[in-house]
């Protein structure tokens, strides 16, 4: 039991109040990804992305795809 890899746990959010959005910063590239309010624009982080494995595992998570999720600087 000592190398069981972790499950995944699945996860979901309300798609007619949220939408997926990766942030990057321009000045020091940290990417984070998470969720923002559709009709009031605030952000709620879930992940930093520091790897293409982090963003992979919240696509799996959500079962999201990469079209799905837009991208804001």
């Amino acid at each position: 039991m000592l190398f069981k890899k972790n499950k995944i746990e699945k996860k979901s959010y309300d798609k007619t109040v949220f939408k997926p959005v990766l942030k990057s910063n321009l000045y020091n590239q940290e990417k984070v990804i998470g969720f923002k309010e559709i009709k009031t624009g605030k952000f709620h982080e879930e992940m930093l992305i520091t790897s293409p494995n982090d963003l992979k595992n919240f696509m799996t998570t959500y079962n999201l795809t990469e079209d799905e999720i837009s991208k804001e600087w």
